[in-house]
């Protein structure tokens, strides 16, 4: 039985609700956060209790409801209030100083006062808020009518689901949707990690994920926004652009970091070249500058033409390339068998380094683009990091070159290969192959694993070709004398390990036994599991040997399958609608019982603590079947249970009893408590007293976290020995406090007398 909610209930989700939609802004928009991950998880989980307990509490607009609710039969459309026009391109400042010209024949006077903004290479969003809360978003589609994507912007944390009191409540306003490149390097990386394929670049990323009828899957996509203008102003009275950001800033919605002014076709140059340098260190991707008039009163004076406003352009930088000749492509095995084609090149110059290897993504990315070995081909680095091959130089060709096949066996142990589900990932289907287990190996001692310094690359690679470890945790009975003896080089040149770099290996393996559960979840390298579904797994499952025979896994695939058989007989969705009356009553009668049994799933779903309902059930309508909210879904639930019920999975749980190795969530239910909560370390250079690794779990232990590059959230930077000039650099830029080794362990044996989130005084501690 669901009592109702008391009225303290009510005014404590109230509450729950204002400080969360305010932590939300502090950190997503204000860049000043005021609470810890840790915390901020709390409030939201109470407020998921209160609204489970009592479903008349929770509001369309509650910051529970940007999980995503359940799949969509099809994007419905929305024609805009006014229509999204595109903006004319010019490539050279010569075109540039012309536009400036014709702002100041259009006026009829010398200066006009323009503003410059960052162009970002996302997409194009419309955002709708009436009497204060989040009506719709719509992207660009045609210009006049585009897709409503509400349910997918509302996943966007920095994106307010109600406004703030003290500003305009009705308005529509326009901007960017975009990944961050922090946000999609990591989210590559656990693709890659859970098997899945690389996306090519953030704005293709970004583009696939608003198209997502599920938005659950994109409420685990690192989507934001920058919106910029206004369409319809509603009650906002505004008479400038530089009016229009600091109405957006004030309501608490995301804005450009800067945006430039300028008065004189001089100045107009002088600031796009100044944007040219300050967009490399941007936390997303842009593609050049927008130039925008303004005064409203002379945007209205100068028009439009039938497609692009006259008094707005858009300035694109050229990216650098370079042409160069393809010499061989290899294909990489990864560790869940994904098989990667990576061009060979002769060496090229290109964005301050040299460039000798060229990601091709995959072979049906080959095939499209009639890449050959001995082509001359076009490198760019996308997203000015990794280096990718984007055409062909087709005029150079001789007849010579040789067309890249698709492999049908692994090239390293010959297995036959298969298709992934996507229809584009090629894997090998052996478990055994030394190729993956290299990559398991390496990927086992990343940061996101277990963290294991001295473990990857190379070093990985020689354990396993050497036969000296011959199943991946195998790592954990190496003899610290024979690894010193390791040889890294070739026979003709060999190259030692070294007994140092063995002590610190042995070492750190030592501090990943008692890693928590979701570090051993995600370093197993469990096909389909990032490090998201990893924590996630971790929350509800105490030990590692629980996941066989996980009833809630179980449950989440028979929920998916139930549910999607279901609307096969749903006399309401798809085809059936079109159906005579009599032959929806016949399918009524078959989808009932299937009906009834999911109902039954997800009431036990729902009371293990694993799902929510997505909304309050419809007054009138079948309570007993809703959407629910799981933080896995069934594609993942399903891949954890075929790994741990296969022969490979049972193999490893069998090692790691044999090796007294028993990960469980009782380790990490330690992070949140202690006295240095709150507070982010970042540890650079060699520590006398201890190995990095084991500095590292003793700041965990204490309930402090640690973090691999200095950023404004973090606390301290521990300098040991020879530390890394970028991360006191980093360190000094943005006020961080620099601790010496000495000062750490005077921290960690007596502990701070005042822990706070924010930046820490001088006088914080007595040393």
């Amino acid at each position: 039985m669901t009592f109702p909610a008391s009225d303290s209930s009510r005014d404590r989700a109230t509450w729950l609700r204002a400080e969360i939609n305010r932590h939300n802004q502090l950190y997503y928009t204000d860049a000043e956060p005021e609470i810890s991950d840790q915390q901020f998880d709390a409030l939201l989980r109470e407020l998921q209790e209160l609204e489970t307990a009592h479903p008349e509490l929770l509001t369309a607009d509650s910051p529970t409801q940007r999980v995503g609710g359940a799949p969509i039969d099809g994007f419905q459309q929305i024609r805009h209030t006014v229509p999204m026009m595109s903006l004319d391109n010019t490539y050279s400042e010569a075109d540039l100083i012309s536009f400036y010209q014709r702002l100041q024949k259009g006026l009829n006077r010398e200066r006009i006062e323009c503003v410059i903004e960052p162009k970002i290479d996302g997409v194009a969003i419309s955002v709708r808020y009436e009497d204060g809360k989040l009506k719709h978003a719509a992207t660009r589609g045609d210009g006049q009518i585009g897709d409503d994507v509400t349910q997918n912007v509302k996943t966007i944390r920095s994106v307010p689901l109600s406004l703030a009191a003290g500003v305009p409540q009705t308005f529509e306003v326009r901007g960017e949707v975009f990944m961050p490149k922090e946000g999609f390097a990591r989210m590559n990386e656990e693709r890659e990690g859970a098997g899945e394929a690389r996306f090519a670049n953030p704005r293709n990323a970004t583009a696939g994920t608003l198209k997502q009828l599920d938005s659950r899957i994109v409420a685990t996509r690192p989507l934001d926004v920058i919106l910029y203008g206004l369409a319809d102003a509603g009650d906002a009275a505004v008479s400038t652009q530089s009016g229009v950001y600091a109405l957006l800033k004030k309501a608490g919605l995301h804005t450009a970091e800067k945006v430039w002014r300028a008065s004189s076709a001089e100045e107009l140059v002088n600031a796009i070249r100044e944007l040219d340098e300050v967009r490399k260190t941007l936390p997303y991707e842009t593609d050049g500058a927008v130039i925008k008039v303004e005064s409203f009163e002379d945007q209205r004076e100068l028009g439009s033409t039938s497609k692009a406003p006259r008094w707005a352009i858009a300035y694109k930088y050229q990216p650098e390339q370079a042409e160069t000749r393809l010499l061989a492509v290899d294909i990489q095995v990864g560790r869940t068998g994904a098989l990667t084609p990576v061009a060979r090149l002769d060496p090229v110059f290109l964005s301050g380094s040299t460039v000798s290897n060229a990601t091709l993504h995959n072979f049906e990315e080959v095939e499209r683009k009639d890449i050959r070995v001995g082509d001359y081909v076009i490198i760019e680095k996308a997203g000015e990091v990794i280096p990718a091959v984007v055409s062909v130089n087709k005029k150079r060709r001789t007849g010579s070159e040789v067309a890249i096949e698709a492999p049908i066996e692994c090239p390293e142990c010959k297995f036959p290969v298969s298709k992934a589900e996507d229809g584009i990932v090629l894997r090998c289907t052996n478990f055994n192959c030394i190729g993956q287990m290299i990559r398991r190996l390496d990927f086992l001692g990343t940061r996101s694993a277990l963290d294991v310094d001295e473990l990857g690359g190379v070093v990985a690679e020689a354990l396993v070709r050497r036969g000296i470890v011959e199943q991946t945790l195998g790592v954990f009975e190496l003899d610290e004398q024979k690894l010193g003896q390791l040889n890294l080089g070739t026979d003709s040149e060999p190259r030692l390990f070294g007994m140092k770099n063995a002590h610190k290996l042995i070492e750190s393996l030592k501090v990943a036994r008692s890693k928590p559960l979701d570090r051993w979840i995600f370093a197993l390298g469990i096909l389909n599991v990032g490090t998201v579904t990893a924590r996630s797994l971790a929350e509800i499952h105490g030990s590692i040997d629980e996941f066989g025979g996980s009833s809630v896994l179980k449950d989440i695939v028979l929920e998916s399958m139930l549910d999607k058989e279901r609307q096969k007989f749903s006399p309401t969705t798809g085809a059936n609608k079109r159906r005579t009356q009599a032959e929806k009553d016949e399918l009524k009668k078959l989808e009932t019982p299937i009906r009834e049994e999911l109902a039954t799933v997800q009431r036990r779903l729902v009371s293990s603590g694993f799902a929510v309902y997505a909304k309050e059930a419809k007054a009138g309508s079948d309570s007993s079947l809703r959407s629910i909210l799981t933080p896995v879904g069934p594609v993942a639930a399903k891949s954890v249970l075929d790994f741990f019920n296969s022969n490979e999975g049972s193999a490893v749980l069998k090692k790691l009893r044999e090796l007294g190795i028993s990960p469980s969530r009782e380790s990490r239910e330690s992070k949140g408590r202690g006295p240095l909560v709150g507070q982010i370390f970042v540890i650079t250079g060699t520590l006398e007293s201890m190995s990095r690794d084991a500095a590292a779990e003793r700041i965990i232990s204490l309930g402090g976290s640690v973090k691999s590059s200095v950023s404004k959230k973090t606390t301290f930077v521990i300098s040991g020995a020879s530390p890394g000039q970028n991360k006191i650099d980093d360190a000094t830029k943005h006020g961080v406090r620099l601790m010496s080794e000495k000062e750490f362990l005077a921290l960690i044996d007596t502990g701070p007398k005042i822990v706070s989130a924010e930046k820490p005084r001088e006088d914080l501690f007595d040393f």
